[in-house]
């Protein structure tokens, strides 16, 4: 609105003047904090500007304040959760420096996983490890086996889900290195983990960012709690909360003895896998998953965008080097069908908060 109201203003202006206008969006000059409504309040104000400061980071340094504001000092906390994971690979400083400076704006506090660079595992240590893969799986979009760096991935989430089990940790927040936030993203996670624990809500994992699969027909939603759906099948692992019922729940079903990627065998053990002959080898199948709607994190870049690296998929298959995987990013079917969701598919009928329609308001 704010930015539509400023070119409208330089139009009108450069018609009075007879001065010709271009408009050029190829390149970033600036950002804008978007106003917000005379409703808000001044911590909606905050909070809607610590969200452009984070937005500038996805794609360049960040915004340092001036030498000559007072800046209040910094009190970060896990957001009542026990811990706060975030995975990275040593070799992407860049990220973890991204991240943390991220992390530490919103005054959250993580620790630190180092990833498992699948790279730099051969056929022997996968041996020693106990990995098998699951047999028959290959990748539904490019009939490939798995790729090296999807086992990294799914190691370093089983390694967190062990860690949550050996520290008995409650509940966990599990995150990626490569996300962006919503606004207000703090405050509604929060507020969405204090109304589960007031409904006393049985959950085993909850998504706060993910690429929904199922297309056809809305998720539903549950009852008495705001921004909250049942999660059907779902693809990518950017955000999680993990209970400690959870963790237990995906480590008894022994994955490393049958491995697929990771983000396809979380909505196997939620019993929301299409396909059939996945699921049978694994039982029990009664993960209870959900999902925050909307989401809470995206991200940072998508195939095709300048800058998108993937280390799980634009790797190579796990048992032959020579096999690479980098497919044509202009004609990705996965892309294509993240796009699909119809109309009759939204869900629609989740209860709302205040906080999404300013963050509506902000969009």
């Amino acid at each position: 609105m704010y930015l539509i109201s400023f070119f409208s203003t330089c139009w009108i202006s450069s018609l009075t003047h007879y001065v010709q206008m271009y408009v050029c969006n190829r390149e970033t000059y600036g950002y804008f904090p978007v106003p917000l409504r005379s409703h808000n309040s001044l911590q909606d104000d905050a909070d809607s500007f610590l969200h452009s400061v984070l937005e500038v980071m996805v794609r360049g340094p960040p915004i340092e304040p001036s030498v000559y504001v007072s800046v209040p000092e910094k009190q970060p906390d896990k957001m009542g959760f026990d811990e706060v994971f975030m995975i990275n690979l040593l070799r992407r400083s860049d990220r973890r420096e991204r991240m943390l400076r991220t992390l530490w704006e919103q005054e959250i506090t993580c620790k630190i996983i180092n990833a498992v660079d699948g790279r730099a595992l051969n056929a022997s240590q996968v041996q020693a490890l106990g990995i098998s893969m699951l047999p028959g799986y290959s990748d539904p979009y490019h009939g490939r086996p798995l790729t090296k760096g999807e086992l990294g991935c799914f190691l370093s989430h089983y390694n967190i889900w062990t860690e949550v089990f050996e520290r008995g940790l409650q509940t966990s927040l599990v995150i990626e290195d490569d996300l962006r936030f919503e606004v207000f993203f703090k405050r509604r996670l929060q507020n969405l983990m204090l109304e589960v624990k007031m409904q006393g809500l049985d959950w085993d994992l909850i998504y706060i960012g993910r690429k929904r699969m199922q297309v056809d027909h809305p998720e539903k939603s549950v009852p008495k709690i705001h921004n909250l759906v049942e999660a059907d099948y779902s693809y990518w692992t950017l955000g999680y909360m993990m209970s400690l019922q959870g963790a237990k729940k995906l480590l008894r079903v022994e994955p490393l003895s049958k491995m697929l990627p990771v983000d396809e065998f979380l909505p196997v053990m939620y019993n929301k896998h299409p396909v059939e002959d996945y699921m049978s080898h694994f039982e029990p199948r009664d993960l209870r998953a959900f999902s925050a709607e909307p989401l809470l994190v995206y991200p940072t870049h998508y195939t095709g965008d300048l800058g998108y690296i993937s280390d799980t998929e634009t790797s190579t298959v796990w048992d032959n080097e020579t096999v690479h995987t980098d497919w044509d990013r202009a004609r990705s079917h996965k892309t294509r069908e993240q796009e699909e969701l119809s109309s009759e598919a939204q869900n629609t009928d989740v209860l709302q908060s205040p906080l999404d329609s300013t963050a509506r308001d902000e969009l």
